[in-house]
């Protein structure tokens, strides 16, 4: 009879064992269905609510998947798909994380510079704008979003091409045309690779009248929660109000901004 109960007992703990993670995975399956459902963000209790969790087990599920950077919180608290899982998806949705995530802080650089703020990331070899907040001068610099823009000659392309891996960048150089759009704009690879070594030195890029005459532009990076390059954020806007004695100030503004969007994607310095 003892040999009989230990063996049905061990049977059980064989099937709870073996069921026990597939209910676990099943729970954060939902969960990920959920967000990838509803791309305005999802707050804590609703996710409880629809995955029908109890709030603090929906809590520790979240905390475990930010932490790993399958999941970001936007400026309300709200849980988005993260970068390290949106990666594997489309475009768009990866995209519109970024997008969501990036707002409040691409609004306080608004509010501290007074230029057009953009936001935009690397497609192919160009740099495609996802958020554009206009300048409230009247004479500003107009970029819109879904605007498309060379890598060589902007800010924006220049700081993420320094971020890309080695092969990646020289691979696009090696078939990149180099199109002259002001007296102003880089034409040879050679001289994009050693304006590339200064944005990586620096920490920023600069677009000085390279793509509009009179116009300049102060870029920086934006990382994953791999520490990879997802995104660049960038101030714009006429010369003579962005004057050359202005760029180190507007410089250090756009690396804060950089550095906060890459937190709330779930980048830490720290660990690197």
């Amino acid at each position: 009879m003892a040999g009989l109960i230990s063996e049905r007992l061990s049977s059980a703990k064989r099937r709870k064992s073996s069921t026990a993670p597939v209910g676990v995975l099943s729970k954060v399956l939902t969960i990920f269905d959920l967000l990838d459902a509803t791309p305005g963000g999802l707050q804590l209790r609703s996710v409880a609510q629809l995955a029908k969790l109890n709030k603090s087990t929906a809590w520790r599920f979240l905390t475990h998947l930010e932490k790993a950077g399958y999941v970001v919180r936007d400026g309300m608290g709200a849980y988005l798909l993260g970068p390290r899982l949106v990666h594997l998806g489309t475009g768009s949705t990866y995209q519109a994380t970024i997008c969501k995530v990036s707002q409040p802080v691409l609004e306080q650089l608004w509010r501290e510079t007074s230029e057009t703020v953009n936001l935009g990331v690397r497609e192919r070899k160009e740099v495609l704008y996802l958020s554009v907040l206009e300048s409230p001068h009247s004479f500003r610099l107009v970029s819109k979003p879904g605007m498309r823009r060379p890598l060589h000659c902007t800010a924006l392309g220049k700081v993420i091409l320094a971020g890309e891996p080695a092969e990646v960048r020289d691979e696009i150089l090696a078939t990149s045309k180099f199109e002259k759009l002001t007296p102003h704009s880089i034409l040879r690879s050679t001289d994009l690779v050693a304006e590339l070594a200064r944005v990586q030195s620096r920490g920023y890029a600069v677009d000085n009248e390279e793509v509009v005459e009179g116009a300049r532009c102060i870029a920086a990076p934006v990382l994953d929660c791999s520490g990879h390059i997802a995104a660049a954020v960038s101030v714009s806007g006429p010369v003579i109000r962005m004057s050359r004695a202005r760029v180190a100030e507007i410089a250090q503004a756009v690396r804060r901004a950089g550095q906060r969007i890459s937190t709330l994607l779930g980048y830490d310095e720290s660990v690197r």
